[in-house]
C-alpha cells in the first residue's frame, strides 16, 4: 500500500527522492522557468491567449524528465498539490544553491 503524506512536510523528502537524477530536475527548472516568463508575458501584453501555454510548458518538460531520465511516474498523479508545491520548492532550492542541478 503507497503512504499517504498528511503535510507538505512529510511529502517533500519522498519529491526530493523522485527527483533523484540531475537532468530531470534540470528540466523541471527549465519548464518553472518558462511558465515564470510566459505568466510575466502574459501580464505585461495582457495577452490571455497565451495562458495555455502554461501546462504545457510547466507539465511537458517535468513529464520528459520522469519518463526518459527518472524513468518513474509523476508524482502529479497521486499527490497534485503537493507536487505543485514541490515543483516550485524545489526550484527555489536549486535557484539559491540548496540542491544541485
Amino acid at each position: 500500500m503507497e503512504k499517504r503524506f498528511r503535510t507538505f512536510r512529510e511529502f517533500y523528502p519522498y519529491y526530493l527522492a523522485e527527483h533523484d537524477n540531475r537532468t530531470c530536475r534540470r528540466l523541471h527548472f527549465i519548464g518553472s522557468t518558462l511558465v515564470l516568463i510566459v505568466l510575466a508575458t502574459t501580464l505585461i501584453t495582457r495577452r490571455w491567449e497565451l495562458l495555455w501555454l502554461v501546462p504545457l510548458l510547466g507539465y511537458g518538460f517535468a513529464w520528459v524528465g520522469h519518463y526518459f531520465f527518472e524513468h518513474n511516474r509523476p508524482a502529479t498523479f497521486t499527490y497534485p498539490l503537493f507536487s505543485l508545491m514541490g515543483d516550485w520548492v524545489m526550484f527555489r532550492d536549486m535557484l539559491i544553491g540548496r540542491l544541485r542541478w
